[in-house]
């Protein structure tokens, strides 16, 4: 219990990703489903931010002051940068597919296009 304590931001990151989990698997709204997958995204992005932090760390540029290990980490603020980048053009696609289906099937629900596809076999079919 203690380690959840004092480890409150990689704590945090867990019950977003869980959240985050949650709606991408119970809701049928498509976008409730995209934005538990962004969901799930930051919250891998704060732990692996909450990873890379060293409490009274400095900024790696190597002067001759301060000594390597006084250093904070660059590749998890690295790799945290490129996958928001990543993420936000994912988003952007996913969410102009969004507006394609619901311009197509006029409903948002999974299972009203489900149905709305079966008609138009069944239609074809007969």
């Amino acid at each position: 219990m203690q380690a959840l304590v004092t480890n409150y931001y990689e704590t945090a990151a867990m019950i977003l990703f869980s959240i985050g989990f949650t709606m991408l698997l119970l809701q049928k709204n498509l976008i409730k489903k995209a934005i538990g997958l962004n969901l799930m995204d930051m919250s891998v992005y704060l732990f692996l931010a909450a990873k890379g932090y060293i409490a009274g760390g400095r900024a790696p540029i190597v002067d001759g002051r301060t000594a390597v290990e006084g250093f904070i980490n660059p590749l998890p603020g690295g790799l945290v940068l490129t996958g928001i980048v990543v993420s936000v053009s994912v988003s952007a696609f996913l969410f102009s597919l969004i507006q394609r289906f619901h311009h197509y099937y006029k409903t948002l629900d999974l299972d009203g296009m489900l149905y709305e596809g079966q008609e138009e076999t069944d239609g074809e079919a007969g």
